[in-house]
């Protein structure tokens, strides 16, 4: 499909620019991406895609928008709080490209439709936020031939590369092997990250697509970008090819998506899907920091905080128990299975996980505390340290 009047005017900025003429404008138009999370990477990546005139985009999310989200999610508003994200998406790019054809997955990505739904589409954009789709993404998309755009978030600072573009590309798999164990590396609701990050490499990331769809440029490839936007440090580091990578190496042993071998994300092992609490018990799924504080001082529960160590040593609740989130399935058997245990982490959402994992393994009286120490420090001790 050529482009029309309408279209050269629409997008007459890129046809001023040296060597970017109709025919390249034409390529975006033909051509399709999908991205893949809908967060703070996905937000601006999907925006721009669209404002440039991508003719087809896929929007994989299965989550709803909450209010945290609209620090760094640029694609939401007040409004689209506890919406699906595809469809709160869908309708904020048709307000701006109506003539950009958007196809949303709201079950997600997963191991069945993976290799399926990439085949539909030219480029893979993803802005996850766990290993576990990461490694996904990656396998899918070496499998299926399609180049990823890989851009990671931490803090102050992001990553930007592309992924198995060509045969001597290296792919995710030459950095990580394997997936780190749960807890290990904090992800952006226990680390934080600053808002306007995710903009500029979301951002980038729809520019990498763009030059993969128009062949235009030299795409991000064989090296990272490393930005460290607090210091305004930016790096160019070299990723060679690991010979011995299991999915790109000279004797790959990865050779299609299995089922399982990807699990369900930020989740410790073995941890039970239900949220119902254990028969015959009546203690709370989670505790707000006010009851959690009158239990403890009458010793009816005990605290056990799963942050890091040095998390632990800018402040702490005396008298808890220390054992970070990734040692937990190492040391549970250490806990008393007959105390009423509530556990503390940076805001709720590493204990919430570890709450879920010990009930699934047999402790019957467990309870997640409720914005963790954080409220604890805003609501029961003003004068305790906070980070």
């Amino acid at each position: 499909m050529d482009i029309t009047q309408d279209e050269k005017a629409r997008y007459s900025r890129h046809l001023r620019l040296p060597g970017f003429g109709e025919a390249h404008q034409a390529r975006l138009k033909n051509g399709s991406v999908l991205v893949i999370g809908l967060g703070g990477l996905g937000s601006p990546a999907a925006l721009y895609l669209a404002a440039a005139g991508v003719g087809r985009i896929g929007l994989v999310d299965h989550d709803t928008v909450e209010s945290h989200n609209l620090q760094r999610q640029v694609l939401y508003g007040e409004r689209d709080v506890g919406q699906s994200k595809c469809i709160a998406a869908r309708r904020r790019l048709s307000a701006l490209n109506a003539s950009v054809k958007l196809e949303v997955h709201e079950s997600g990505l997963d191991a069945v439709n993976a290799m399926s739904l990439f085949a539909k589409y030219d480029v893979i954009l993803d802005g996850s936020d766990n290993f576990a789709t990461r490694f996904l993404v990656n396998d899918a998309s070496k499998l299926s031939g399609k180049p990823l755009v890989y851009g990671s978030l931490f803090q102050w600072e992001g990553q930007l590369t592309v992924f198995n573009r060509s045969r001597s590309a290296p792919c995710y798999r030459c950095l990580f092997p394997e997936p780190p164990r749960p807890g290990i590396v904090p992800d952006c609701n226990e680390a934080g990250v600053v808002g306007a990050l995710p903009g500029v490499i979301g951002s980038l990331q729809a520019m990498e697509a763009i030059k993969l769809l128009t062949g235009l440029g030299e795409p991000v490839e064989g090296r990272m970008l490393v930005m460290d936007l607090l210091m305004g440090k930016v790096r160019s580091v070299k990723i060679p090819k690991d010979p011995d990578c299991p999915l790109c190496g000279i004797r790959p042993r990865i050779d299609h998506i299995e089922a399982g071998s990807y699990p369900v994300p930020c989740l410790l092992p073995d941890v039970a899907e239900s949220r119902e609490p254990v028969e015959g018990l009546n203690v709370p799924l989670s505790i707000s920091v006010e009851m959690a504080w009158e239990s403890f001082r009458s010793g009816k529960v005990r605290l056990l905080d799963v942050r890091e160590p040095d998390e632990h040593a800018i402040c702490q609740i005396p008298g808890s128990v220390l054992m970070p989130m990734g040692n937990v399935p190492d040391l549970f058997r250490e806990l008393d299975r007959k105390a009423w245990w509530v556990v503390v982490c940076h805001h709720g959402f590493r204990s919430d996980r570890v709450s879920r994992y010990l009930r699934s393994v047999g402790f019957g009286s467990v309870s997640n505390l409720e914005g963790g120490i954080e409220a604890w420090a805003e609501r029961i001790n003003p004068d305790m340290d906070r980070y």
